[in-house]
């Protein structure tokens, strides 16, 4: 349990420093909650010292819930959120009216309200019908100016909610597709570096290939969170051109083409298909043989060349630089070719010596020349 406190303790404390020392998602959280927090004592203050309602909780309730992760999200879970709301009050004030009860009412009314909670039209916000009906019955007030009113506070804190996500610091979630891309092909070139050091020391062997084909399989969940964030940003840009969206700290056009989403969609396919050829070929109940050694520290050194061509993309796509940005200079190109011709005169060779070892070399360069198709500036624009 201590150990458990102090980790958390510790997490805690690594994101307050990375909320101070600069942009990132610790700080967009931080401005989140502090603008829930803000849009509650707002549309308290609206509520119950400017407006004078004795029902002025409902106000910053709601306010605070509709301060969402993105503008569009805020107006979408606003219309639920009040249409729940209406729902609940007005079944609790009839379940009031036929009983004359507060505990027959909420008898009546709560089972109800739960099913109807279920209702997909009200998404994750059903339950404020329940929440609501339970507010309506226990202050024992149900006539229909105490009706009007908490709906009327409902629809101010939606308003207020909206209007502070909408207008301070709207969230646009540009950011974190920029890192997760950058991240995807920096753990992508670790990864072929980690498969190159592999065959050119001779320690490559079922285990080994074992890891490295797991490792492969990882980063599809890295690319699922790339995906996760590109849907998040196109939200975040809904409702939010124009005016609103010039008052945000980060430029649309630091955005990355979705082009790139897919190109390293493809990257991580090859990788996967590389490091599952290389695993089969270990395995020594299966019939591919793996090639020779020397062929395959050749094919080590090659990898390491496109490991670093992946690194140099994640510094490009981090820093919004050129596609140029990442071409490998013209000695590397040389290098590169010159590894090339020697794995396909290897593959000549294994030919003449039998198909298992031909097929796994001729699978490993066709992943290889994939790979490098995908990732040479030349392919994806200057």
């Amino acid at each position: 349990m201590a150990d458990a406190v102090r980790r958390d303790v510790r997490t805690a404390g690594r994101a307050a420093r990375a909320a101070w020392r600069g942009p990132g998602r610790e700080r967009d959280q931080l401005v989140q909650s502090l603008k829930a927090a803000a849009a509650a004592l707002l549309a308290w203050l609206v509520a119950w010292v400017w407006l004078g309602d004795p029902m002025a909780l409902m106000a910053p309730w709601v306010a605070l819930v509709l301060v969402q992760a993105t503008v569009y999200s805020s107006v979408l879970q606003a219309g639920r959120q009040f249409t729940a709301i209406c729902v609940g009050a007005l079944v609790a004030s009839g379940a009031q009216v036929v009983t004359d009860d507060a505990t027959g009412a909420l008898a009546l009314s709560i089972p109800v309200l739960m099913l109807l909670s279920n209702w997909p039209r009200f998404g994750d916000q059903g339950v404020y019908a329940a929440t609501t009906a339970l507010f309506t019955i226990a202050s024992g007030t149900v006539s229909a100016a105490a009706v009007g009113h908490r709906l009327g506070q409902a629809a101010l804190g939606a308003a207020i909610g909206v209007a502070v996500n909408a207008l301070v610091l709207p969230p646009i979630h540009l950011r974190d597709v920029r890192e997760n891309l950058s991240a995807l092909a920096r753990e992508t070139g670790d990864l072929l570096h980690a498969v190159a050091g592999d065959l050119r020391e001779g320690d490559w062997d079922a285990h080994s290939a074992a890891d490295r084909h797991a490792a492969s399989l990882r980063l599809h969940s890295r690319l699922d969170a790339l995906r996760s964030a590109r849907g998040w940003s196109r939200e975040s840009l809904r409702f939010t051109s124009g005016a609103l969206r010039a008052l945000h700290r980060a430029p649309t056009a630091a955005l990355p083409p979705e082009e790139e989403d897919d190109r390293f969609s493809r990257v991580i396919g090859h990788v996967t298909a590389l490091t599952r050829t290389l695993a089969v070929a270990a395995d020594e109940d299966r019939t591919p043989a793996p090639p020779d050694t020397e062929v395959l520290r050749g094919y080590g050194r090659l990898l390491e060349l496109i490991g670093d061509t992946c690194r140099a993309e994640a510094r490009r796509l981090r820093d919004n630089g050129p596609a140029t940005g990442s071409r490998p200079d013209e000695r590397t190109g040389a290098v590169m070719r010159e590894l090339h011709e020697d794995l396909q005169e290897g593959l000549r060779e294994h030919a003449g010596r039998g198909a298992a070892r031909a097929a796994v070399l001729g699978t490993l360069l066709l992943q290889a020349e994939n790979l490098w198709a995908d990732l040479v500036p030349e392919v994806h624009g200057e």
